[in-house]
């Protein structure tokens, strides 16, 4: 039988949905389970996102151009001048999905063999991308203690090789939370500049913000203009993960030619997809401000639920909407797949993400798991009764 490749051998699997087939199991079997894994969000998508597809009189399903429809592009840069972000529809190009729009990245700016420092943990398909780009990710480690806020930026320096492109930031982060301050940011910026390398900035989450805070964007540090890289989607801003339309944004040239080539190569992104994500760009901004509320009263009895258990630490997230929670487990996946697997409290269970694998340093966060509070109200406060007694029994 012939092998298949070593780079396949090595390819991670996904913390998110490795444990599906367990789930599926507890489903046929009846159960019924409160997913707390995955960042699907269950708010509508914008009727206008939706109506633009149903509505649309199309005859011939033909490619667009490889960078996206220049329409969307062009309402896309207005969108962002809205934000402080100053790009035009030539800093842009339409990917499928934001993890295109990473692989591209990586792909542009790294060769086999290069490293990129990300803080930890992190959205765990980063090791998928850097993996299939023959990267190596170097892994600085945030504090659970301090809500996973950025490292001192001499530990970031002190990692700096020859080897190093770039410095990856989520931002809100993905599974933290965490919201980079502006000072943040702008000590990243600096030190980009300094050692003449790129940073990366994930910025999916960007309208997902708590608490009065402010989302800073990388693309809004003047003096970066060759160094700033944005990822982003309409994924989680319009609930549209479906749609699989993301975008790469930068004002370095030499990077867009070479991203360019990567998305002539996969031909074009989506056609009836970029149609409905050009048409959300309408969406209101009341849909925002009353998905902010609904996510904050969500964050809030997520966070002061997992507070009243017994041996449960969580760290307080201020954008996403997702936490870490330190659980009395010595490894939270087999507690997840236990919790699948073994237990039900009145024919119901939750399912977590173990969070060791949004880590890249091995044997961390053992204990921990990422939560999403994309539940509606009701179904939350229930999860969390169902884990508390979870844990209890468990730990028996």
């Amino acid at each position: 039988m012939p092998n298949i490749s070593q780079k396949g051998q090595n390819m991670p699997q996904s913390p998110i949905r490795k444990l599906v087939p367990f789930a599926e199991a507890a489903i046929r079997e009846g159960r019924i389970i409160y997913q707390l894994n995955i960042g699907q969000p269950d708010i509508k998508t914008p009727k206008v996102a939706l109506d633009a597809i149903k509505n649309n009189s199309i005859e011939v399903l033909s490619y667009s151009h490889s960078a996206g429809f220049l329409s969307y592009r062009e309402k896309l840069a207005k969108y962002y001048e809205k934000h402080d972000i100053p790009v035009s529809s030539e800093d842009i190009i339409i990917t499928t999905g934001g993890s295109e729009a990473l692989n591209f990245t990586m792909g542009s700016i790294t060769d086999p063999g290069d490293e990129i420092i990300i803080p930890e943990p992190f959205y765990a398909n980063y090791n998928a991308f850097a993996e299939t780009s023959g990267v190596k990710i170097v892994p600085i480690q945030a504090s659970f203690e301090n809500n996973f806020a950025l490292p001192p930026v001499s530990e970031f320096e002190n990692l700096i090789t020859e080897k190093t492109k770039a410095i990856l930031l989520c931002n809100p982060g993905n599974p933290t939370g965490y919201l980079y301050t502006k000072e943040e940011i702008q000590q990243i910026a600096d030190l980009a500049i300094k050692h003449d390398i790129f940073v990366v900035a994930d910025e999916v989450y960007r309208e997902f913000t708590y608490d009065g805070v402010t989302h800073h964007s990388i693309m809004s540090i003047k003096g970066l203009e060759d160094h700033a890289i944005m990822v982003d989607s309409v994924s989680k801003r319009y609930s549209m993960c479906g749609a699989r339309i993301g975008c790469l944004v930068s004002k370095n040239k030499e990077v867009m030619a070479a991203a360019m080539k990567f998305a002539q190569a996969r031909l074009s992104p989506p056609t009836f997809a970029q149609i409905a994500s050009e048409a959300a760009l309408d969406t209101p901004q009341e849909y925002f401000d009353d998905v902010n509320k609904e996510y904050t009263l969500r964050r809030n009895i997520l966070i002061e639920g997992l507070e009243k258990i017994e041996g449960v630490k969580v760290a307080k997230p201020k954008g996403a909407f997702y936490c870490i929670a330190e659980l009395p487990v010595e490894n939270a996946e087999d507690f997840a797949k236990w919790l699948l697997e073994n237990f039900q409290h009145n024919n119901e269970t939750v399912m977590v993400a173990p969070a060791a694998g949004f880590y890249s340093t091995p044997n961390t966060g053992l204990n921990q798991v990422r939560i999403a509070y994309v539940l509606k109200r009701e179904n939350l406060e229930r999860a969390i009764d169902i884990l508390e007694e979870a844990l209890k029994q468990y730990n028996k």
